[in-house]
């Protein structure tokens, strides 16, 4: 099957061109033909990087560049602002244009939130509308759009849980990014954004180190161009009047894979303290490395928690202060984690599995004509 992927993709950094780098790969890895129509920057294997975030004709250009190839379906990988102003809103001509070509389109809404303003309404039931499938994280992003936009099928939209690597943690992680061998390191990572609430935990690191003297706190991110800077200047200043600073550690730069890889095997404790959240590659990431966590009540991170026995859930300061202080206090409890981490990895969202979920998806789109006599089928 030749499937056609439009979507950003790395080296551009951007939680969705990781995603899109590895299901498609995962794809080719069962033999599937996969061409991506991509944002510029983009780079890779059967990658064609056509339009950029503002284009005016981005529909047109990614549509005239993916039609060449001739897909048996179109999968496209959903944000909003991926697809030019007003939300990315060009994501709906684009889809039209497939469609009238009669080529089927899958949609992924990585993006789902229970409360949704008008805007995000707006742009969700035209895409849902006009899609042939579409694709969510998470049941409770299936439930808000049922119960947000009137009229839709259950049946037209499928949960697949994000997918995750299987991966072994890089040895000597600590050493190799300079840290410490012998603290036990919390982490929090991704790009600086409010909804992250990483002020939340260097605000609790005094209470955290006076339990946990040989602790330290890495933050580790950046903004994403002009994007949230007076929050970043923010956490900056909060770590630099923090009395216990000297156990605070900063990682800044270009978090390229193999680097965010490192980073994230050192950690003893992944926190993610969000106030708000769709779905979470972070969190994915952690489960990969086997990673204990904390995690907050918001979005999916409880549920993914049920699920997954990787970690606890924090309602409020005292829970944050408490979960972090047990599992790095409590080494069997840890590895406890770690392991349920690796085994809902290994059976549940690895890469290979979603890649299957995902194949049965636009396998059902294609339009098989009867017919008797002998065929002999290539791919």
């Amino acid at each position: 099957m030749r499937i056609g992927f439009v979507s950003s993709y790395p080296p551009v950094e951007c939680g969705i061109a990781t995603y899109s780098k590895f299901l498609t790969d995962a794809l080719r890895d069962l033999h599937q033909d996969v061409y991506v129509v991509s944002h510029v920057g983009g780079v890779g294997n059967q990658v064609f990087p056509v339009f950029d975030y503002e284009d005016e004709d981005l529909a047109h250009k990614a549509f005239s560049t993916m039609i060449r190839f001739t897909p048996d379906v179109v999968h496209i990988q959903h944000e909003f602002g991926l697809y030019g102003r007003f939300y990315g809103m060009q994501i709906i001509p684009l889809i039209l244009r497939f469609r009238l070509s009669g080529i089927p389109v899958v949609t992924t809404l990585h993006t789902v939130y229970r409360e949704m303003e008008d805007a995000h309404r707006i742009l969700l039931k035209n895409i849902i509308a006009n899609s042939n499938e579409v694709i969510v994280h998470e049941h409770f992003q299936k439930e808000a759009l049922l119960t947000n936009i009137s009229g839709l099928s259950e049946e037209h939209i499928h949960v697949i849980e994000h997918g995750a690597r299987e991966v072994e943690p890089v040895p000597n992680a600590k050493q190799k990014i300079g840290l410490p061998a012998n603290r036990k390191v919390i982490l929090m990572i991704g790009y600086f954004r409010p909804s992250k609430n990483f002020e939340l935990i260097i605000r609790l690191m005094p209470e955290i180190i006076k339990r946990n003297p040989d602790a330290i706190l890495v933050v580790a991110g950046k903004v994403r161009g002009q994007e949230y800077r007076d929050y970043r200047t923010k956490l900056f200043k909060l770590i630099e009047e923090s009395p216990v600073k000297d156990h605070i550690f900063v990682i800044r730069g270009q978090l390229e894979q193999d680097v965010f890889d490192t980073i994230l095997s050192a950690a003893d404790v992944v926190v993610l303290p969000y106030k708000i959240n769709s779905q979470s590659g972070i969190l994915a990431h952690s489960l990969s490395f086997a990673r204990p966590v904390v995690v907050s009540e918001s979005g999916s991170m409880k549920e993914v928690m049920k699920r997954s026995g990787a970690g606890l859930v924090s309602k409020d300061e005292k829970d944050y202060v408490q979960n972090i202080t047990r599992i790095l206090q409590d080494e069997k409890l840890a590895k406890k984690f770690s392991e349920n981490a690796r085994e809902y990895v290994k059976n549940q969202i690895s890469w290979s599995i979603s890649a299957k979920k995902h194949l049965q998806i636009y396998q059902s789109l294609l339009e098989e004509p009867i017919l008797e006599s002998r065929t002999i089928r290539v791919e």
